[in-house]
C-alpha cells in the first residue's frame, strides 16, 4: 500500500508518541515553481504556501511537537523583485492578523529568528504585536525565520558574546558549545532534531548553521504548497526508523 494514500489517523498509528523529534524545522520552498507551473504570479504560491503554514503549525501543535521551526523570508530574499517581496511582506501580515488569535488560544508562543527592524514598518508592528500578546504561552514555541540569514546569526552571536566578555559576564576560557548557543535566536531551546527540506532542493540555503550539526534531514520533491499533514507525518515516521549516534557507535 502507498503510504501516501494511507490516511491520517492510519500513518498517526505508526508513530511512537513517546519518541516524538522536539524540535522540527522546516525550509519551505517551492511556491514559486507551484505558480509557475500553474501559469500564475509568483505570490500566489506564496499565498497557498501560506495556506500550508496554517495547516502545519496546527498539525504540529496537535500532535505534540515543542519546538516549530519555519524559514520564511532569508537576507538573501531581498534580491528578488520589489513586488514579490512587497507581496510576502503583505501576506506575512494577512497571515499574522487571521491566525493571531487561533495561536493564542492554542497557547502558542511566537518567537522570531532574524533582525525585524530591518522589515517595512507595517509588517515589523504586526510581528512585535505577535511577539507580544503570545510572550507567556507556554505550549509549542513556533520559531518564525524572518530577515535571517545563519551565517548572520552566528556573527550577531558573536557580538553579544564580546559584549559580555568586555563586560565581564563570562570569561572567554569558560566558552563552550552549549554556552555559544546562549547567543543564538534559538536560546534555550534543543537543536532540530529534523529538518524537513521540500521541493527537490539539496542544500541547506544558510539556515540554522550552527544548530544542525546532528539534525537528521528528511527531503522530499513536493513543493511547499502541496505538503500536507500527511508529509509531515511520513517524515516523522521516517524519523523514528532512524539510530541517530551523535557521533559515537
Amino acid at each position: 500500500m502507498n503510504v501516501i494514500n494511507q490516511t491520517i489517523e492510519e500513518l498517526k498509528s505508526q508513530i511512537n508518541i513517546e519518541k516524538l523529534p522536539k524540535h522540527i524545522a522546516i525550509i519551505m520552498d517551492g511556491n514559486g515553481r507551484w505558480a509557475k507551473k500553474r501559469f500564475l504570479p509568483r505570490n500566489f504560491g506564496h499565498q497557498e504556501g501560506m495556506e500550508r503554514v496554517i495547516e502545519i503549525v496546527s498539525a504540529a501543535s496537535n500532535l505534540g511537537i515543542k519546538y516549530l521551526s519555519l524559514y520564511a523570508f532569508s537576507t538573501e530574499n531581498w534580491k528578488r523583485p520589489m513586488e514579490e517581496v512587497q507581496g510576502l511582506m503583505k501576506i506575512l501580515v494577512q497571515y499574522i492578523a487571521k491566525e493571531l488569535d487561533k495561536l493564542h488560544k492554542n497557547n502558542v508562543k511566537v518567537q522570531i529568528m532574524g533582525d525585524i527592524n530591518k522589515l517595512p514598518e507595517f509588517a515589523r508592528k504586526e510581528v512585535i504585536k505577535t511577539i507580544e500578546k503570545t510572550s507567556l504561552n507556554t505550549g509549542m514555541i513556533l520559531n518564525i525565520a524572518l530577515n535571517y540569514g545563519g551565517r548572520d546569526e552566528i556573527i550577531f552571536g558573536i557580538k553579544n558574546l564580546l559584549n559580555d566578555v568586555e563586560m565581564g559576564k563570562i570569561d572567554i576560557n569558560d566558552l563552550n558549545a552549549d554556552k555559544f548557543s546562549d547567543y543564538l535566536y534559538t536560546k534555550g531551546q534543543p537543536d532540530p532534531d529534523l529538518l524537513i527540506r521540500p521541493s527537490g532542493e539539496l542544500r541547506i540555503s544558510n539556515f540554522m548553521l550552527y544548530q544542525i550539526a546532528y539534525t537528521e534531514f528528511w527531503l522530499s520533491d513536493v513543493l511547499w504548497p502541496d505538503f500536507t499533514e500527511k508529509h509531515l507525518l511520513l517524515s516523522i515516521i521516517d524519523y523514528q526508523k532512524r539510530n541517530r549516534r551523535f557521533g559515537g557507535i
